[in-house]
């Protein structure tokens, strides 16, 4: 799973520098245009990735599911065999 989530972040960072570097290079390069080039980098960079991301989220969705249904499976086991132990030894302890 981790690979997946550092995968996706890498690429997710990967275009928003590329276009923090395209709207510099078209010439939000000032010191009071900094806030511009920051805000069109981000908001472009979210409508990008939503769109050229989507297998990759897909993909990193689903890992996580899959780890949480696991994790999820075994506290239930878990727990289960540990109230079974305990009733187990209520009733060795009353005969």
């Amino acid at each position: 799973m981790k690979n997946t989530v550092l995968r996706f972040t890498l690429m997710r960072l990967m275009i928003f520098f590329g276009c923090l570097l395209v709207f510099w290079l078209l010439g939000l390069r000032s010191q009071d245009q900094q806030p511009w080039l920051l805000l069109a980098s981000a908001v472009t960079s979210v409508i990008l990735s939503y769109f050229l991301l989507r297998r990759e989220r897909d993909r990193m969705s689903e890992r996580i599911a899959e780890t949480v249904d696991r994790r999820l499976q075994a506290r239930r086991e878990g727990v289960h065999g540990e109230d079974e132990d305990a009733e187990d030894a209520e009733l060795e302890g009353g005969r």
